[in-house]
């Protein structure tokens, strides 16, 4: 615990001046000093030990980014003196703690509150250890401060603002299960009814004990099995951290990422999340359908892009471990040239082999705005240098095309839009 003085003792001390300059000398200025320290020493020993203090925290443990949550500090005051104190709680600035410092006074005996908003702009965990409190004297000349350890802990979730877009998507699902059957017969569909023989109908799915009962050809229509496998692995490495906007690149790929979960839950499907560069960051595997919306959104909060290259070699021993033959892989990365074409390429055609493929890629929109511009020579070799960029990233997907992978590339605020309606068009074609 730490005696201080308050700007208030600063007043005293020019009010002892004048005495020194009434009659100037040294026995003047140290009695002046004495009492000032004296009074000093007496207001800090009558102002209530900070220690002695009660301090409690209440507040959500969760928060999405965009909204505000509200906490408390819960100050008990079990001493016999009223309490004039200065509270600050210790949180990282990005928290969004509308006030750390707050002045409150507690009467001997009670408890008094501190009323906290949380409007986090980052996410991930937030934490405060301790609480700092001041207790001043009576006189205001001096505080006594001391620090308690009263933990809190806020995680930011990600703000998912491609929820919007499920609706919209959910109802085109339903007409594409309702109205669209595939007829086809082969590895991974459902029986789904019979009808008559029409020309063009594969021979094989005709059903003979049906035919021989109603004495016209019946065939057998197949549509999409619903408990399929979504795999989403989600690319960690330095390529995500670039900011796009306002946020990291990560941040719009875990919104894609979120829809699509989302999306596919509704089918019935059953999905899977890897996070990983060099190394497994994150896993959420066999969620059931009920909780692995709530699930990625947890075990993503946490995550943010390493400073390193992915190991494209273990995300394919990843897939092969997790997905079994035919499940969908969705690649959430980047369609950076340079780290593609060293990286991904080779092992590309390998995964496409056993699945079908999908990669998405958040698009930054700053190429496109260079790409306009016009208004003097320096714009112009800025938009040739962005066309540049542009042609380099269609080539690499015309090359992940050949592997068999479908690039999705958009900017953030498309790219979840387009997940989904790529996975409705893979539903559609009875691909999944």
């Amino acid at each position: 615990m730490r005696i201080r003085p308050t700007p208030r003792a600063a007043l005293a001390a020019l009010i002892a001046v004048l005495p020194l300059v009434l009659a100037p000398s040294w026995i003047t200025l140290a009695v002046c000093a004495a009492v000032l320290l004296v009074l000093l020493v007496v207001d800090a020993l009558a102002a209530p030990s900070p220690r002695a203090l009660v301090v409690r925290r209440t507040m959500p443990a969760q928060a999405r980014l965009g909204t505000a949550v509200t906490g408390r500090l819960l100050v008990t005051n079990p001493t016999g003196r009223r309490a004039v104190l200065d509270v600050r709680d210790a949180w990282d600035p990005t928290a969004g703690l509308a006030a750390q410092r707050s002045r409150l006074v507690v009467p001997p005996g009670e408890r008094r509150a501190i009323a906290q908003e949380f409007s986090p702009v980052r996410r991930g965990p937030h934490a405060s250890r301790t609480v700092a409190v001041s207790s001043r004297g009576p006189l205001g000349l001096a505080r006594r401060t001391a620090s308690q350890d009263v933990p809190g802990t806020l995680m930011a979730l990600h703000a998912f603002g491609s929820r919007r877009h499920l609706p919209s998507r959910v109802r085109r699902l339903r007409e594409i299960e309702g109205l669209a059957a595939v007829h086809q017969r082969g590895q991974g569909t459902e029986f789904d009814s019979l009808r008559d023989f029409v020309d063009g109908d594969d021979v094989r799915s005709i059903d003979w004990r049906a035919t021989a009962r109603r004495r016209s050809v019946v065939v057998r229509t197949w549509r999409p099995e619903r408990d399929r496998h979504v795999l989403i692995v989600v690319d960690t490495s330095r390529t995500s951290a670039g900011r796009v906007g306002e946020a990291p690149r990560l941040d719009a790929a875990l919104d894609a990422t979120l829809l699509l979960t989302a999306l596919a839950t509704q089918a019935g499907d059953r999905v899977d999340v890897v996070c990983l560069d060099r190394i497994e960051h994150v896993s959420v595997v066999r969620s059931s359908v009920r909780t692995v919306l709530a699930d990625v959104v947890a075990a993503t909060a946490p995550v943010h892009p390493a400073l390193v290259e992915t190991d494209w070699e273990l995300a394919a021993a990843t897939i092969r471990r997790r997905a079994r033959k035919g499940a969908l892989v969705v690649l959430v990365t980047p369609l950076e040239p340079a780290a593609v074409q060293q990286g991904l390429l080779p092992v590309a055609a390998r995964i496409a082999a056993d699945h079908p493929v999908v990669l998405a890629s958040v698009a930054d929109p700053a190429l496109a705005a260079m790409a306009r511009e016009r208004g003097d020579a320096e714009a112009v070799y800025r938009a040739a240098a962005a066309e540049q960029a542009r042609a380099e990233r269609d080539a690499v997907a015309e090359l992940l095309g050949r592997s068999g992978v479908q690039v999705v590339d958009g900017v953030p605020e498309q790219l979840p839009q387009a997940l989904a309606d790529r996975y409705l068009a893979l539903k559609a074609a009875g691909r999944l």
